[in-house]
């Protein structure tokens, strides 16, 4: 699955779900969450549902947010929305791996109850939410068959431990919020799965997202949440390898390739060893992607 950029779409709207179809994301995700009030869960897990049923010529994936496990509305959403069609399910304000592995359960007798092959339905985390998720980042691995990706938040965190800003003065994150992005990080390398970085609240500035998204990329993260139709375009661009750094990536598993037993290879003046292959082998799948 590519998951460059992942577009949340409020699971109420049918017209911005209809523009959201047309953006270019890799993935929607319809959210049952946050985006949809009290009063509207009920209609908005219909609607969701019949979107699903809607759309089976798509060039993108189709994730829904459920809600939380601590609200008692997780398995009614996920009761509504597993059936053809559904690719993955974002899990928000998740305290570890105990969590996933509930929802792989339900997952697991859904798919039965809707004739779908069994481990189609993918799981996705909001994995730094809750004070106790960060002490657990590491009960991802190994991971669970169905987990493909990581992801962090920072505002629920801060509501969680009493936080009255979550950004410097120059807009940097403050220093509980550079831990929780770094923690996923590394969970996700741990684990084995897609890195995706958080949202970028300033949807009306977009070179400030493809700044803060060639950081994120420098880091190691793999792809980006979105927020508005109009971040999409600057998320893939950043997160799709340019032809140049595909040509040299190229040049590197080339050169191993013909040096087989060699562990540093010296190239134009520079020496290169085996994590410098890894990370070229990275930007040819990506790119191939």
């Amino acid at each position: 699955m590519r998951l460059r950029s992942l577009l949340f779409v409020p699971g109420d709207s049918e017209k911005k779900f209809a523009k959201a179809t047309v953006a270019g994301a890799d993935a929607l995700i319809l959210d049952l969450e946050d985006a949809v009030a009290p009063s509207r869960k009920a209609e908005a897990r219909m609607l969701v549902r019949n979107l699903i049923a809607a759309s089976t010529a798509r060039s993108w994936l189709c994730v829904v947010r459920v809600n939380a496990l601590d609200t008692g509305l997780t398995l009614d959403d996920l009761a509504a929305v597993v059936r053809p069609g559904l690719d993955a399910v974002l899990v928000p304000k998740a305290n570890g791996a105990a969590d996933i592995a509930r929802i792989g359960h339900y997952l697991d007798a859904l798919e039965v109850q809707a004739g779908m092959v069994p481990g189609t339905v993918k799981i996705l985390v909001v994995a730094t939410e809750t004070p106790a998720a960060m002490f657990n980042l590491g009960s991802y691995v190994p991971a669970h068959p169905r987990l493909i990706g990581l992801t962090w938040g920072a505002e629920d965190l801060g509501a969680a431990i009493g936080a009255t800003a979550n950004k410097e003065a120059d807009g940097e994150w403050t220093f509980p919020y550079r831990v929780a992005r770094s923690l996923c990080l590394f969970a996700a390398a741990a684990a084995d799965v897609a890195p995706i970085d958080t949202l970028y609240a300033d949807f009306r500035n977009p070179e400030g997202l493809a700044e803060s998204c060639r950081v994120a990329r420098r880091d190691g993260f793999t792809g980006r949440i979105a927020i508005h139709p109009d971040q999409v375009a600057v998320i893939n661009r950043c997160f799709t390898p340019s032809p140049e750094d595909v040509a040299h990536a190229r040049v590197i598993v080339d050169a191993f390739a013909a040096a087989p037993d060699a562990g540093t290879i010296g190239i134009d003046g520079k020496m290169y060893d085996i994590p410098h292959l890894k990370q070229a082998r990275r930007v040819l799948a990506a790119a191939e992607a």
